[in-house]
């Protein structure tokens, strides 16, 4: 086959693929950094090659980090769905942040750690309203510790789904440093809906009503909006 014929099928390829789809599965926030990225890399190649090269390599992760899968959401009545990709690291009892004032002492706690190599984009466990969302400044330690819950930076929100009230936290990690909304204080979410991202590793934990039980242990694997990790 020539070099003729061969570009020649690399460009029907690239007709055959949809731009909207391409674009579409990676989440806009990630086009800004991917572009930062692409231009250092472009001017490194005037500067020294290898450095070039490696700007193009986290050109491509930025682009994969920021991906953003459709999901398919259960629906299942009083399920709660993982907000996040990742691993189950702490399953407990613990009160929900204070900032948020609720008056509940004790819920059932379950903490779901991103690592880089996860979907960052967070999911609603459940149908409802936003009832309240509060940010609270703090500390970056690796989100895996537990005393990250209480020490860093988050962002916490609660979902009435009527009868019982849900409290997901977002919580900045050893490399994150930004939690990003999507939604505000009265919207209505739907289960599996996006809400938000974190930045670059993190941590998100979620409270479930007395007398809920989990669906999971710790170690398991879940995916936003997929997994079922609990029950009300």
């Amino acid at each position: 086959m020539s070099c003729f014929t061969e570009i020649i099928l690399f460009k029907r390829m690239l007709k055959m693929l949809s731009l909207k789809k391409i674009t579409s599965f990676i989440h806009k926030e990630g086009w800004r950094f991917a572009a930062i990225f692409f231009s250092a890399s472009i001017l490194s190649l005037m500067v020294w090659i290898p450095l070039a090269v490696l700007g193009f390599l986290l050109t491509f992760f930025v682009i994969w980090f920021f991906r953003d899968p459709e999901r398919v959401t259960p629906n299942i009545k009083d399920k709660i769905i993982s907000p996040a990709d990742g691993k189950i690291c702490l399953i407990d009892k613990a009160s929900p942040p204070a900032e948020l004032s609720l008056d509940t002492k004790e819920m059932l706690r379950i903490c779901i750690f991103m690592n880089v190599f996860n979907v960052h984009v967070n999911r609603s466990p459940i149908e409802g309203v936003v009832e309240k969302i509060t940010y609270k400044a703090g500390s970056f330690l690796n989100a895996s510790l537990d005393k990250a819950s209480e020490k860093n930076e988050r962002n916490s929100l609660i979902i009435n789904s009527g009868n019982k009230k849900i409290v997901v936290v977002q919580i900045a990690g050893l490399i994150a440093r930004r939690i990003i909304g999507f939604i505000k204080d009265g919207d209505k979410i739907k289960a599996g809906e996006r809400f938000g991202l974190i930045r670059f590793g993190s941590r998100v934990d979620v409270y479930l009503p007395k007398g809920s039980v989990e669906d999971v242990k710790v170690g398991d694997i879940v995916k936003a909006g997929e997994t079922i990790i609990g029950s009300l």
